[in-house]
């Protein structure tokens, strides 16, 4: 298993691996979330987007911002043909690793409230709350925002 940056050869992968991996949610709410409308053509560019490969096969993606005083979490998909088996638990470590190795002392995310299972795997990994707001974007949905501190990480978390 690895990760690696996605390249532009890889946009109609992304695409394709993030509208399967959001589509309960597509049905759930009668919209895409803002992630399967999202243009990663730019974010292949700046080197926000990564691939988790198990024998050259792409099972899931994160898409990562890095700011001056965080990471930010804009997107994590699992291809429905994997989920269930810890891919998303092993990107969020392989994420803490980058945030230490990027000397960033906290990792943020957003997502929609009505996401729980997200959210539940968020809670178990330790992230916390930090409040909700209307979406901006899409009029009667509801984000909330979760941060996580880095300073908890220790050397010997492994992938």
């Amino acid at each position: 298993m690895t990760m690696r940056p996605a390249s532009p050869d890889d946009l109609e992968r992304v695409v394709t691996l993030t509208a399967a991996a959001y589509r309960p949610y597509t049905e759930l709410f009668g919209a895409p979330p803002i992630p399967v409308t999202e243009d990663y053509a730019p974010r292949i560019e700046r080197g926000e987007v990564w691939l988790r490969e198990i024998g050259g096969e792409i099972t899931a993606l994160m898409v990562v911002e890095r700011h001056s005083d965080h990471l930010m979490l804009f997107s994590i998909a699992v291809s429905p043909a994997f989920q269930g088996a810890g891919h998303g638990l092993a990107m969020l470590n392989w994420l803490e690793r980058k945030a230490r190795e990027w000397a960033q002392p906290e990792i943020r995310l957003y997502t929609n409230a009505l996401m729980e299972r997200n959210i539940a795997l968020y809670r178990a990994f330790g992230f916390q709350e930090t409040g909700r707001r209307p979406n901006p974007y899409r009029p009667g949905w509801m984000l909330e925002h979760d941060a996580e501190k880095c300073e908890r990480f220790s050397d010997d978390i492994m992938l």
